[in-house]
C-alpha cells in the first residue's frame, strides 16, 4: 500500500501535485547584489529540487520598499522577472511545480535597504526588537512610519503587479507570506497595529488588508493556484498578538473566501517548538476548506502520520531540503539523509547550496 504522503493530491484548476511533500519557502540570500535578481546559480538550486510536490520560492520582494535583507530577490523589475523565469523553465523542464512566495517585510527592514534611504513601513509607528542582515552586517531594524490610509491601496496594487510578475515570469501559482512578523502580519495582530482607521481594531478590521491583498492576487492567478502562510502561534520578529486564535480563525475565513488553494501554517514557533494551545490547530484548520499544509520540526514518521490521519494534506520540509535535493526519494526509501551546514544557509555562492549529494551519487 503506497503512504498517503506519497499519492498525489488536486489542488485545482488543473494543478495536480504528484506527492504531498512541499519545499518550504526558505532564504538564502544569494541573489546578485546588483538589482536583487536570480540568476543561473538559482535554477539549478529549485531545478534540483523539481521532485517535491510543490517548491515554493524563497520570499520575493514585492516592490523595492517590501525588502528587509541584502541579497534576496525581487520580482519587481524586468530583469528580475527574466531571471525567475530561467528558474521556472528549469524547474518546469525538471517535472516540477513552483509557486512565488511575494513578500513585503514592512517594519522588518532598515534604512540602508530602503529606496533613497527612506524608513520601512508598517501599520503603525512601533519598531521592533529584532534585527535584519545588512551590507554592514546584522544590525537593528529602523523605526518605521505608519502607512497613510490612502497609501495601502498602492501596496495592495504592489501584491497585484507581483502577481503579474510572477505569472510573466512562468510560475505555476503564488504564496503570499502573511507569517513571521511582516508586513501583513504586522496589520493582523494587535500588538503591532495600534491604527483607528478601518484597517485597525476590530479583526474584521485587522484582516482587512489581508482581505484586499487576496483579492488583488486572485485576479490574477486562479484562486486555487494562491497559497498563504501564516504563523498562528509565532512570536518570530517580535510579534505578538493578545487573542491569536481569535485573530487567525478570522485571517483563516477571509482566506476561505477567497477560496485559496491552501494554507500554510508555522505550527508554533518558526524553527523552535511546537507548543501550542490544545486543539488550536483542529480548530483553525476547520475554518478552511481548501487544503492545509503543515510545517515545523516534521521529520519522516511525523509527517506520514500526520498525512495518513487527515491532520494535514501537505507536509513542509525546511532544512531536510537545504541538504537533501532528492528528498522525495529518500523520504520514500527511508533512505538516510544528508546534514545540512548552518554555516552555508545565508549568503556565499554553490557550497552548501547546490553541491549537496543525491543518493544516487551518496551510493556510487
Amino acid at each position: 500500500m503506497t503512504l498517503k504522503l506519497f499519492t498525489p493530491l488536486d489542488l485545482g484548476d488543473n494543478l495536480v501535485l504528484p506527492n504531498r511533500i512541499v519545499m518550504a519557502p526558505l532564504t538564502r540570500n544569494r541573489a546578485k547584489p546588483d538589482g536583487d535578481v536570480p540568476y543561473a546559480l538559482h535554477a539549478e538550486y529549485y531545478a534540483q529540487r523539481a521532485s517535491a510536490g510543490l517548491i515554493i520560492t524563497e520570499g520575493t520582494q514585492i516592490s523595492p520598499e517590501g525588502k528587509g535583507y541584502i541579497q534576496t530577490p525581487g520580482i519587481h523589475s524586468a530583469e528580475q522577472v527574466a531571471g525567475w523565469r530561467k528558474v521556472t523553465e528549469a524547474v518546469h523542464k525538471a517535472g516540477g511545480r513552483i509557486f512565488a512566495q511575494l513578500w513585503h517585510v514592512g517594519r522588518i527592514s532598515h534604512v540602508s535597504l530602503q529606496p533613497n534611504g527612506q524608513v520601512p513601513v508598517a501599520p503603525s509607528a512601533i519598531t521592533a526588537k529584532a534585527q535584519t542582515f545588512a551590507a554592514s552586517g546584522f544590525v537593528d531594524v529602523s523605526r518605521p512610519r505608519a502607512l497613510e490610509t490612502h497609501e495601502i491601496a498602492r501596496v495592495v496594487d504592489d501584491y497585484r503587479k507581483a502577481a503579474e510578475n510572477a505569472r510573466e515570469a512562468g510560475f505555476d501559482g503564488v504564496e503570499v507570506h502573511s507569517a513571521n512578523g511582516y508586513l501583513i502580519d504586522q496589520f493582523l495582530r494587535d500588538s503591532t497595529n495600534k491604527r483607528t482607521d478601518a484597517y485597525g481594531g476590530s479583526v474584521e478590521n485587522r484582516t482587512r488588508f489581508l482581505a484586499e491583498v487576496l483579492a488583488a492576487v486572485t485576479g490574477v492567478y486562479p484562486s486555487k493556484r494562491v497559497g498563504v502562510r501564516f504563523g498562528p502561534f509565532s512570536n518570530f520578529n517580535d510579534i505578538s498578538d493578545s487573542d491569536p486564535l481569535t485573530t487567525f480563525a478570522a485571517a483563516i475565513a477571509r482566506a476561505n473566501d477567497a477560496r485559496l488553494g491552501y494554507v500554510h501554517v508555522i505550527e508554533g514557533q518558526t524553527g523552535g517548538s511546537r507548543d501550542l494551545p490544545v486543539g488550536a490547530l483542529a480548530t483553525l484548520r476547520a475554518k478552511f476548506d481548501g487544503a492545509y499544509m503543515a510545517n515545523n520540526a516534521y521529520d519522516r514518521a511525523r509527517a506520514i502520520e500526520t498525512v495518513e490521519f487527515g491532520e494535514a494534506d501537505l507536509i513542509a520540509f525546511g532544512k531536510l531540503f537545504i541538504a537533501n535535493p532528492d528528498l522525495v526519494e529518500r523520504l520514500e526509501k527511508n533512505a538516510p539523509l544528508n546534514e545540512w551546514d548552518q554555516s552555508t544557509f545565508y549568503g556565499g555562492d554553490a557550497h552548501g547550496y547546490t553541491d549537496y549529494p543525491t543518493l544516487e551519487e551518496v551510493e556510487a
